[in-house]
């Protein structure tokens, strides 16, 4: 239901450091790719992920270590995607595509990161603009929207995550945020970094669980 809305601060969330290196989103994104296989991936997903060998490693309760990004982004591609939005991205932002120009699978109601030519502002996605005109035409969400339409989207399916380049760190981080239309309520991170590492410790939990 969409109505007036807070934002829920996570900030508590960033119990790792700030991922700015391709190098550390490298190791971060194969563990992630990891766990997300052995926590998240039903059989049909897994045939769709893993090759015969690895499927046969799984069987056999062996390690699988899944790629689920894409080839890194060339840092000329990086530069022409910023020139094209007129910003810097931020540095985790950076060091993410440089280790990887996209993400296919993650602990969230949304598709994917998108690689750093389809990074787009909230306003001018179509489905941004239209949730954007939704929350406009209710009284009482004038945060949210001004949220929006200053925000980047670098993720989108049920969900958003938005990067707000008016909100930004002592380290040039950017504010995050992960964004449920159907609820309301976005839920603010310190970085893009911490946004992405909140699913991956989701994931832990629910392993811990098992």
């Amino acid at each position: 239901m969409i109505g007036v809305s807070e934002t829920t601060d996570r900030e508590e969330s960033e119990v790792a450091g700030v991922l700015t290196m391709p190098e550390e989103w490298r190791v971060f994104l194969e563990r992630y790719g990891e766990l997300y296989v052995k926590v998240r991936a039903d059989g049909d997903e897994l045939v769709d992920l893993l090759d015969d060998d690895q499927l046969e490693a799984l069987d056999r309760g062996e390690r699988v270590e899944p790629w689920l990004g894409e080839a890194p982004a060339r840092e000329e591609a990086l530069v022409a995607s910023e020139e094209r939005l007129g910003v810097r991205f931020p540095p985790s932002l950076r060091g993410f595509f440089l280790a990887s120009d996209g993400w296919t699978r993650l602990d969230a109601w949304v598709d994917g990161v998108h690689p750093c030519g389809r990074v787009v502002w909230m306003r001018d996605s179509e489905a941004g603009r239209r949730v954007t005109e939704t929350y406009d035409s209710i009284p009482g969400n004038d945060g949210d929207v001004q949220l929006f339409r200053r925000s980047l989207e670098i993720a989108r399916g049920e969900d958003f995550w938005l990067l707000d380049p008016t909100d930004v760190g002592p380290d040039g981080e950017w504010a995050a945020y992960e964004f449920a239309p159907k609820y309301g309520n976005p839920t603010k991170y310190p970085s893009f970094s911490a946004l992405i590492h909140s699913g991956y410790e989701s994931m832990e939990d629910d392993e811990d669980m098992d």
